[in-house]
């Protein structure tokens, strides 16, 4: 069960930071936009609308629906990951995952949507079970901070000197 927990917390707290980010102000709603219609992705306007209603609908859903919540993130993580590795054999692009900031597109986005997608198969998967209070917020907390510092992936990649920053 915790198990379950933390991921329903992890993803929710990633893809709520994602659409945040996104519907964040206009100039960060117009950046995502153009960076979908920069992938190559169109039409822009309604495909950036259906990916960050489709956020929305996840954390809803790991709140309320574990199981479609879990589901609905595998499947907009999937489709990130694809759309990703695409751009990155074309010649890359920029990443407004977060509204915040363009860091130019990596492998290692792939690799953190990957493991977020283990993440909702793990907690798709986990058994349920009786939860004490002390344990679930441990796993809560824990999640959180994990999910803190998957937003925080460019910036820290960036403060260690693994990437430009654009």
């Amino acid at each position: 069960m915790y198990v379950d927990i933390a991921c329903r917390v992890l993803l929710g707290t990633v893809l709520l930071a994602a659409a945040v980010g996104k519907v964040s102000g206009r100039a960060a709603y117009r950046e995502f936009t153009r960076s979908v219609h920069d992938m190559g992705y169109q039409p822009a306007g309604p495909l950036a609308v259906a990916v960050i209603a489709a956020e929305f609908s996840a954390v809803v859903l790991l709140a309320v629906f574990p199981m479609a919540g879990f589901l609905l993130s595998a499947a907009l993580l999937l489709a990130f990951t694809v759309a990703i590795a695409a751009n990155l054999r074309r010649g890359g692009a920029t990443c407004r995952c977060f509204g915040r900031t363009a860091a130019p597109l990596g492998r290692h986005h792939v690799w953190r949507n990957a493991l977020l997608i283990g993440c909702a198969i793990a907690g798709a998967l986990a058994p349920a079970g009786p939860v004490r209070p002390g344990e679930a917020v441990l796993a809560a907390v824990g999640a959180l901070v994990a999910g803190v510092l998957v937003v925080m992936l460019d910036e820290l990649r960036y403060l260690f000197g693994a990437a430009d920053r654009t």
